[in-house]
Parts: C-alpha cells; structure tokens; sequence
C-alpha cells in the first residue's frame, strides 16, 4: 500500500518542476533588466571648442592665496561630485534591494508551494541570482570609480596646467629682471674698467719715468762698482799669489823635513831590528852551544864507567845535564801569554815514566794567573817525551824521574 502512494507523489512533483524552472528564469530576466535600467551611468559634456585668438599679453595678478583658495575650490567641487555619486550609488543600492526583496519574496512564495524534494534546485537558482546582482553592482561600482578617478585627474591636469603657466610667467619676469641687472652691471663694468685703464695708463708713465731713472742711477753705481771690484779684485789675487807662494814653501819645507824624519826613523827602525836579529842569533848561539855543552857532559858521564857513575860529583855532573836538557826543550815549546808581569812566577811537578814520557805535570804553586800557569804546563806537555832518560843508568834514572820547574818570563829553573 505504501509504494503505490510514492509512485503518485513522484508524478506530483515531475509536474510541478516542470513549470517552476521557466518561472524563476523569467523572474531573473525581469529582474535583471530592472537593475540596468535603475543604474545611471556617468557621461561627461564635450568641451566646447575655444576659436578666439589671443593677441594681448595677460599678466597674471594671482597672489598665492589665490591659487591657494583655487586649489581648495576646486576639491570642494570634487568633494561635492564625490558625495553626489556617492548619493546615486545608495539609490542605485536600495533599488537593487528592493528588485531583490520582490525577487526573494516571489521566490519564497513559489517556494512555498514547491515540495521538500525541489529545495535543491530553489538554492541553485538562488545563488545564480544572487551571482546576477553581485555582478550588476561590481559593474556599476567600477564605472563609478573610474568616473571618479577620470574627474580628479582632470582637476588635477588643469591645476597643474594653471601652476605651470603662472611660473613660466614668473620666470619670465625673473629672466627679464636679471637681463636688465647684468646690463647695467655690463655698463657699470665698463666705466670702470675705462677708469682703471686711464688710472693704469698714468701710473705705468709714472713707473716708467721713475725706472728710466733708477736705471739710469743704477748703471752708474754699478759703473762705479765695478771699478772698485776689479781693483779690489787685483788686489786680493796679488795677496792670494803672495800667499800661495808663501805656503808653496812652507809645504815645500813641512815635505822635506817629513822626508828626512822618514828616513831617520826607516834608519833607527832597521838599526833596531838589525840589533835583534844580532841578540837573536846570539841568544840562539849561546842556548846551542849550551845544549851542545850539556849533551857532551851527559855523553861523557854515560860512556864513562861504572866507577865513575857512582862518584857522587859525576852524578850531579849527570843530573843537571839531564835537567839543562829538560828545561832547554820545555823553554822551546813555551809560548807566554801577553800582558804577563816579570815578577810572574809558577812551578810545575813534573814526574816522568821509564820512557821518559809525561806522567803527570801539576801546578804546585800558582802564579795567580790561570793563563800563565796553563802555558806552563802545555809547555811541558809539548816538549815530552825526554827519551834522554833511558840513555842514563838504571840506578840514575830513578833520581830523576820526578823533578820541579819554576817558570818566569825569560827564564826557566
């Protein structure tokens, strides 16, 4: 029972869809034309052409407080078109109000007697009405603005064109101005340059005059000058020979008295060496010919017999030549430091090996020098071995392999 009682709802409603859809397009074809005919679109009056021509000069008496009460006219008049159309704007907004409000109420009524199942396409063809009107009043609002912005750049383009003229005309009257100031700066210049040129003229005569004859009193001085310099000229090269020739022969005299002071001391300096190359050669012969002496006793006592070795005299006779050895070979090899007083005095243990080689060489009592004591125990140390040892008796040798040295500058003991 039920499903027969759906199917005849469903013819209901295919029904009266089919005639509600025409409906509401006329509606909003009806209202669409309602809303174009409500608005007013804006229309500017062409300007009429201006044919006089203009052959009079006008020079504007406009102060700046005039174009100041101008310029405030002129947004005055803006402001004015701008609450106008701001009045038609509101008009143009309550009739669209209204065509909507009749629009919705006829809807609402039609609506009505729609059935539940037709609400989706009602919301449809609302929001495609209400797309309509958006846009109708988008349109109007724009053409409102550029009305609007077209009128303010037109009061804008004639202030900037009233502005520009009234300063070209200023600064014509400025350029005008400063031209008749550089004129008669022109002509003020003029004068007195032609003052200063007359002014110039004379003094430069004046100069002139005065220099001829400060020139006239300078040659003559210079006449006179030059005389009294070529005298004294001549009299101070004649001082001057006579000095050159004074001291040609004080330097002539210095010379020859350095010459002969040379050689007087190229003479005592080659005396003086002559005379210690003599002492040299002196001293080298005596300390050979001492050597010699020494090395022939010490021969003597070696070759002479037992008998002889064991007199107490022969022994001594053996013991210094073997100690004149020693200390001729040590003072060879010594090499004294510099600045080294005479009174500087060392001595030196020696002890000596069966070779004759250096045991030991110490310092038993110091010079108070450590450099002179140095030498002299590199002094000894140089002159070892003293091989002469071994030559002696082995009964003598060990008398004498330990012995002391005092050194002092130019001797040894």
């Amino acid at each position: 029972m039920a499903k027969p009682q759906r199917r005849k709802t469903l013819k209901r409603s295919a029904g009266r869809v089919g005639y509600g859809l025409p409906t509401v397009l006329a509606v909003a074809l009806h209202l669409g034309i309602l809303v174009i005919s409500v608005i007013k679109w804006p229309s500017s009056e062409p300007e009429a052409p201006n044919n006089a021509i203009v052959q009079a000069t006008l020079i504007s008496t406009e102060t700046r407080t005039d174009q100041a009460q101008q310029a405030a006219e002129a947004r005055t008049r803006a402001a004015e078109r701008q609450a106008q159309e701001e009045a038609e704007r509101q008009a143009q907004e309550e009739a669209e109000r209204q065509a909507r409000e009749a629009a919705e109420q006829q809807a609402a009524e039609e609506a009505e007697r729609q059935a539940a199942e037709q609400q989706a396409q009602q919301e449809a063809e609302q929001q495609a009405r209400e797309e309509a009107a958006e846009q109708a009043q988008a349109e109007a609002e724009r053409r409102a603005a550029e009305a609007e912005a077209a009128a303010q750049r037109k009061a804008e383009e004639e202030a900037e064109r009233e502005a520009a003229r009234q300063q070209a005309e200023q600064e014509r009257q400025a350029e005008a101005e400063r031209r008749r100031q550089e004129e008669a700066a022109r002509q003020q210049e003029a004068e007195r340059q032609a003052r200063e040129e007359a002014e110039q003229k004379a003094r430069e005569e004046a100069e002139r005059k005065a220099q001829e004859e400060a020139e006239r009193q300078a040659r003559e001085a210079a006449e006179q000058k030059a005389r009294e310099e070529a005298e004294q000229q001549a009299r101070e090269e004649a001082e001057r020979k006579a000095q050159e020739e004074a001291e040609r022969q004080a330097r002539e005299e210095a010379e020859q008295k350095a010459r002969e002071e040379a050689e007087r001391q190229a003479r005592q300096e080659a005396e003086r060496k002559a005379q210690e190359e003599a002492e040299r050669q002196a001293r080298e012969a005596a300390e050979q010919k001492a050597r010699e002496e020494a090395e022939r006793q010490l021969q003597r006592i070696i070759e002479g017999d037992s008998s002889a070795v064991s007199n107490a005299e022969q022994g001594n006779e053996a013991a210094n030549g073997f100690i004149q050895l020693v200390r001729r070979a040590v003072e060879q090899a010594w090499v004294i430091p510099p600045n080294v007083g005479d009174g500087t005095t060392a001595e030196v243990q020696v002890r000596l090996g069966p070779s004759g080689e250096v045991f030991a060489a110490t310092v038993t009592r110091s010079s108070g020098n450590a450099a002179f004591d140095n030498s002299a125990i590199q002094a000894v140390e140089s002159a070892a071995p003293f091989t002469e040892l071994r030559d002696l008796p082995s009964g003598v040798q060990r008398d004498y392999r330990q012995f002391n040295l005092r050194f002092r500058p130019g001797d040894i003991r």
